[in-house]
């Protein structure tokens, strides 16, 4: 897997199987494989049958995020990752990671039509919303207004304009700004995955199976969680979701917003190295743009 950061480091299933020899012992003799993913911040092997590790590539640590997967889970109405095992920095890797529960399931792509699905994503999303757990983290995003995003987003566009990336800057331009032109976010910041990406879901039988990788997950504009209406559903799907989310006209506009920044950001940086997050960003540009301003 060709590498995404210019801090990331080497990973590979021989050192999974070497830091659960020294630290698991118990799994030790389990066999060891990467997984393919367009997870931009974790490596995920699956050892044997039932378990995952989860190694990150540029620091950070799990032991936040599994204080708040534990807490999280009896709130909400999907399966979420547990954690069975925390490991400590060894054999040559520098960084605390994790061993997971595996859980069945099929990765999103984008492009589901299920209205099933969508209404399974609206449960979720809002019962997100309304946990009520004090001294969350702010969330990795919509801590912050989305106009924040601003700087980044206009420099993501001028980077596409120089690539022979099909692209239409102005349309995308118009698209951004009518979103910066949306009263931000004034109520009570709320509890947010913020990273609802395709890939971070589990489908089964036209359902959500799973809502996994809760490294951003936090307190922030309940409109970052409506990213998936542009980065996974089609037209009646997403007016479903739209539906049983039960948000108003500036909300659901400003999710559209946070949808357009990621995706923008995302094609130049992911386009020569991951695959799966570019082909996301195109399809969500296509589906905002098709929205009209």
């Amino acid at each position: 897997m060709a590498k995404m950061h210019a801090d990331e480091v080497d990973v590979d299933d021989e050192l999974v199987r070497r830091l659960l020899s020294d630290q698991f012992p118990e799994w030790t003799d389990l066999p060891v494989r990467r997984l393919v993913s367009g997870g931009t911040s974790n490596a995920i092997f699956r050892v044997g049958d039932d378990l995952t590790v989860r190694l990150p590539l540029t620091g950070g640590g799990p032991e936040s995020e599994t204080r708040w997967l534990t807490a999280l889970a009896p709130l909400l109405p999907t399966t979420i990752p547990t954690v069975i095992g925390l490991g400590k920095p060894d054999a040559g890797y520098p960084w605390a990671w994790s061993v997971h529960r595996w859980i069945p399931g099929d990765v999103l792509v984008e492009g589901h039509e299920s209205q099933d699905l969508a209404r399974d994503l609206a449960e979720f999303v809002t019962a997100m919303r309304a946990v009520g757990l004090d001294g969350g983290p702010p969330a990795h995003r919509g801590s912050r207004p989305l106009a924040e995003s601003d700087a980044a987003t206009r420099a993501a566009i001028e980077s596409l304009r120089q690539t022979d990336e099909p692209f239409d800057a102005e349309a995308a331009l118009a698209a951004w700004e009518a979103a910066l032109s949306v009263p931000p976010w004034s109520g009570p910041l709320c509890w947010t995955h913020c990273d609802l990406m395709p890939s971070n879901l589990l489908g089964a039988g036209g359902r959500l199976a799973a809502v996994i990788d809760f490294g951003t997950a936090g307190l922030g504009d309940p409109a970052t969680d409506l990213i998936p209406a542009w980065n996974l559903l089609t037209g009646p799907a997403r007016a479903v979701f739209r539906d049983h989310t039960g948000v108003d006209e500036h909300t659901w506009r400003r999710g559209k917003g946070w949808a357009l920044s990621m995706a923008l950001v995302q094609l130049p940086y992911y386009r020569h190295t991951n695959p799966v997050i570019s082909a996301n960003a195109r399809f969500v540009l296509r589906q905002v743009l098709a929205d009209g301003v």
